[in-house]
């Protein structure tokens, strides 16, 4: 059953940057984009880049191995992907005072 773990704390976060934690034993980045706080995979499903490493631009980050993109909201391939096959999980998240929250 999923539930919503405590995974860092806003203060922390740089807003436009990604940061990695580990939330149950599961790698996941986290992007904050004008206050609101975004969850995906860590890893690149190409080969295994570490997405909170990527460039972001606008809603959009860019692994920085091979430069694969991805829209963060939904965890699909971005519109100029170079293969719209790629997609990495989403996770749902809240803000609780300073904490943030990650579904898993």
């Amino acid at each position: 059953m999923a539930e919503f773990v405590n995974a860092a704390k806003m203060s922390e976060l740089e807003e436009g940057k990604g940061r990695m934690v580990s939330v149950n034993d599961q790698e996941i980045a986290l992007f904050k984009i004008d206050g609101k706080v975004y969850a995906i995979q860590e890893h690149c499903p190409h080969q295994g880049g570490p997405l909170s490493d990527g460039d972001l631009s606008g809603n959009v980050v860019m692994c920085p191995w091979h430069g694969m993109t991805y829209d963060i909201t939904t965890g699909k391939a971005a519109p100029d992907a170079w293969d719209q096959s790629f997609k990495v999980k989403t996770y749902r998240t809240k803000i609780d005072g300073d904490d943030v929250m990650v579904e898993v």
